[in-house]
């Protein structure tokens, strides 16, 4: 079965969906079979992928709003090893229909344990902020990647997610939930404050920060400009060497 990685975090600009691309793409690259997920109505995930979420017939809104809706008729592949469950802007209307018409929240979850494809790794990217699309993802997923900004307000994101897990093990169906690790991202190593910041959350969080941390890397904002994930804009960059050791750290 394959494990299932929620990336979230209720503050936006952390880089969860840079995580999601390029951690997906690294594991790919490994020889896993690696699904993304965007849950994101931004859908940036998907723009990186190539296509327009406002010309989707189907995307991740379909699976979680219409049950007759399978897997294979929204998944996009890409080679044999990587493929695509796409995002679009109807999502921005699912976080209210799924409250106002009570559909289940565990739609997700059912839809990627009961598929007939074999995946290693699904990888889900979520939108800021903690709405019940962040929820669904949390009761698909078996574990939690909270990417943090290291600023001033870095721990803040934290405590809001670990709430939210409690009770999604406490009351919502999926008590194995847990958090495989915080992501710092964004670290300047010359800022005055952002090494305090990481080896304050290390303190805070002992053996729950990963060992990788995500430096700040210009590659990283001129990567999409060249329709490329870093890890492939510019491999040997700071930032595609973290993300290549964040795979690492998972698959050991």
């Amino acid at each position: 079965m394959a494990q299932i990685l929620a990336v979230a975090n209720q503050k936006g600009g952390v880089g969860k969906t840079t995580t999601v691309l390029n951690l997906g793409l690294v594991l790919a690259s490994r020889g896993n079979r690696v699904l993304l997920v965007d849950l994101d109505p931004q859908a940036s995930l998907t723009v990186f992928m190539g296509y327009d979420p406002y010309r989707l017939k189907r995307s991740s809104y379909s699976l979680l709003m219409y049950p007759e809706i399978s897997l294979v008729r929204v998944m996009q592949t890409f080679g044999s090893l990587i493929a695509l469950v796409p995002g679009s802007v109807d999502l921005a209307t699912a976080a209210i229909r799924m409250v106002q018409e009570q559909h289940p929240l565990g739609r997700l979850r059912t839809v990627l344990r009961e598929t007939q494809f074999t995946f290693d790794y699904v990888v889900i990217d979520t939108p800021p902020g903690l709405n019940v699309l962040t929820v669904s993802a949390l009761i698909a997923a078996d574990q939690l990647i909270i990417p943090v900004q290291c600023n001033y307000a870095a721990m803040q994101g934290i405590k809001a997610v670990q709430d939210i897990i409690r009770h999604v093990c406490e009351g919502m169906g999926n008590p194995e939930l847990r958090l495989r690790g915080v992501l710092p991202t964004f670290f300047d190593s010359e800022s005055l404050f952002a090494p305090k910041v990481l080896s304050d959350m290390r303190a805070l969080m002992p053996g729950q920060v990963f060992n990788t941390v995500i430096p700040y890397d210009p590659s990283v904002a001129d990567a999409p400009h060249a329709g490329k994930a870093v890890v492939d804009y510019a491999p040997d960059s700071p930032a595609a060497e973290a993300y290549r050791a964040l795979a690492n750290e998972l698959l050991t």
